[in-house]
């Protein structure tokens, strides 16, 4: 018993669980709208909890704003190299 309470202080006990649905491939802005309507759908179909669906909305926009980040510098570079030519 005293090892366990040790091992909790060491590594909390862990508050949520994986979920499984599906949804889309992300791979553009536009594709991330259809993953958050997959979400929205998983929500109201009782698949996921209204908190999960939260939690995986947020995961969505943070993938999405990191695509959109790499497409906005993918483009200053080719203006850039445009320029410099």
């Amino acid at each position: 018993m005293a090892l366990r309470l040790c091992i909790e202080r060491i590594t909390p006990v862990r508050k949520d669980a994986p979920v499984q649905f599906a949804l889309p491939e992300l791979n553009s802005a536009k594709d991330a709208a259809k993953a958050a309507g997959a979400v929205l759908s998983s929500v109201s179909g009782g698949e996921l909890t209204p908190t999960e669906g939260a939690h995986v909305m947020g995961l969505i926009e943070t993938y999405r704003r990191t695509l959109e980040l790499s497409e906005l510098e993918a483009r200053v570079i080719a203006l850039e190299q445009s320029h410099a030519a």
